[in-house]
């Protein structure tokens, strides 16, 4: 009788305290895995590493640096990329010399024309990878000859759209400065603007504002790729030495970059809606100009440069500035973009 008693006594005050214990480790199992978790994400921010890219215009042919960044392609490789809009090769050539960049989007041409002047810079990837700008004049004016005198509305002074509208210019007549003026007004919408407002008589712009312009009953001269159907125009650029420095850093961005490229080819109405928003044009113009851009490898599927394109604006650019076209291959590096395609 007492073993029982003591039995049914203890038995009781047993379980309550086994249920404690597991109600314990139970506690300290949540605690550890909330410790886990806020450490893990704590981590993952650090891991985060700002990555300043500079862009000349917001167009759609360089849309893609904005989709990587705002559909998490870049965040997925712990990178904070930060598209900073620059008006000016010469502004993001400064900018990389002195690494607050460690990458630009910018004109092949000014590019290598920098580097042949002794700044250290090297192109590893494409952007642009031919001619999409077609010169559009104000409502009243058909034709090249009708444009003497007036002033003509440019990105800037020294782009290679610039360059190559003024040979186009020169090819229908006209030269520079003695037969028309020149305006560096930005780029891109605001080059729609300016032509809109009446500042400039006419303006290069690149597909699909070339659509917007005719629907509103401005004229098209001509397009670029008429005149030169092979052509780069803009370049991945890295200064050399932070490159080579940094390689592991540099692959980790075009392996994000190639990821969101690919999603741009493989999803048209997406990728269309995205970019419509983003430069702020309606979605149907945003389409043609992704079936343009892509049907005419103006964006290549592997981001790859083309260097006979390099050579024909480097060509351009010497004829224009009374040198010597250097060989486009000893400023290209591939290693880094042959590198993020086998990861």
């Amino acid at each position: 009788m007492i073993e029982g008693y003591w039995m049914r006594l203890r038995n009781p005050l047993s379980d309550n305290l086994k249920s404690k214990i597991q109600n314990l480790k139970l506690a300290r199992l949540l605690v550890i895995a909330f410790v886990l978790a806020v450490t893990g994400a704590v981590a993952q921010a650090q891991e985060r590493i700002k990555f300043p890219v500079g862009v000349g215009t917001k167009t759609l042919g360089a849309g893609l640096i904005w989709l990587g960044t705002k559909k998490g392609f870049f965040e997925e490789v712990g990178l904070d990329v930060q598209p900073i809009l620059l008006r000016g090769t010469p502004i993001a050539v400064q900018a990389l010399v002195g690494e607050s960049l460690f990458v630009t989007m910018g004109s092949a041409d000014a590019m290598v024309s920098a580097a042949v002047g002794g700044v250290d810079l090297v192109g590893v990837a494409g952007v642009i990878n031919g001619l999409t700008q077609a010169i559009v004049a104000g409502k009243k004016i058909k034709s090249f000859k009708e444009l003497r005198g007036t002033t003509v509305g440019v990105q800037s002074l020294a782009s290679g759209a610039t360059t190559v509208l003024k040979r186009i210019f020169k090819v229908n007549g006209l030269d520079y400065p003695a037969d028309y003026k020149m305006l560096a007004v930005g780029g891109g919408n605001f080059n729609l603007a300016a032509l809109t407002s009446g500042q400039v008589a006419a303006t290069f712009l690149v597909v699909p504002l070339v659509f917007t312009a005719e629907e509103q009953g401005f004229n098209v001269l001509g397009y670029y790729k008429d005149y030169f159907p092979n052509y780069q125009l803009t370049v991945t650029a890295v200064k050399r030495g932070w490159a080579e420095k940094n390689r592991a850093l540099l692959v980790r961005f075009l392996k994000a970059y190639l990821r969101a490229n690919r999603w741009l080819f493989a999803n048209k109405e997406a990728a269309s809606d995205f970019l419509a928003k983003e430069i702020q044009i309606v979605p149907e113009l945003a389409r043609k100009g992704w079936d343009y851009y892509t049907a005419n490898r103006i964006w290549h599927p592997s981001l790859e440069l083309n260097p006979e394109g390099m050579r024909i604006a480097l060509e351009i650019l010497a004829e224009e500035s009374k040198f010597v076209p250097p060989d486009p291959l000893k400023y290209i590096d591939r290693s880094y973009l042959q590198q993020a395609l086998k990861e």
